[in-house]
């Protein structure tokens, strides 16, 4: 079931998720079903549960966009182990829409995390998969990417958010 994405101003998005406790249940195999139905309907790369209003530790990416079924990633209670270098590229959220920015990120990150069986899994990312997790994860953490913007940028597009919220056009 394709979920409503919650957007910038919504509390869960900037508050930590709580980790995932249960594995293998039935309704953490419908949330993750629905991340990916949700991500795909938004065409995104990745979804973190705080973005459907689930504040749980749990996100989805494909950089494939749906098409490619081997780049499907689910982790749970993700942790970033290691980093390596830097990349700068422009960078969106389904839950800031019309807004993208450069962001520098880590060019190669190694991500520890849960399947949704509870069994403990590792990932290597460079580039664009290691933008994605990195970028979820924050979610995860409260983090947008908007936090990783200059003060000065970061004004101006919640300024913009702000009249099209009052303009009814930001729900």
């Amino acid at each position: 079931m394709v979920r409503k994405i919650v957007k910038y101003g919504e509390a869960v998005l900037e508050k930590p998720a709580k980790p995932v406790t249960e594995f293998g249940t039935a309704q953490l195999r419908e949330l993750i079903a629905d991340m990916f139905e949700t991500m795909y309907a938004a065409k995104g790369v990745g979804l973190a549960a705080p973005q459907i209003g689930v504040g749980q530790r749990v996100s989805v990416i494909d950089t494939s966009v749906g098409e490619d079924e081997a780049q499907k990633i689910v982790i749970i209670n993700p942790e970033i182990s290691s980093r390596e270098g830097s990349q700068t590229g422009e960078e969106g959220c389904l839950s800031i829409p019309g807004f993208r920015e450069p962001v520098t990120r880590s060019n190669k990150v190694v991500v520890k995390a849960h399947n949704e069986k509870g069994e403990p899994i590792e990932f290597e990312g460079e580039e664009l998969l290691a933008r994605a997790f990195e970028h979820e994860i924050d979610h995860l953490n409260g983090i947008l990417f908007i936090t990783h913007l200059s003060a000065l940028k970061r004004d101006m597009i919640r300024r913009k958010i702000k009249k099209l919220q009052k303009a009814g056009e930001w729900d």
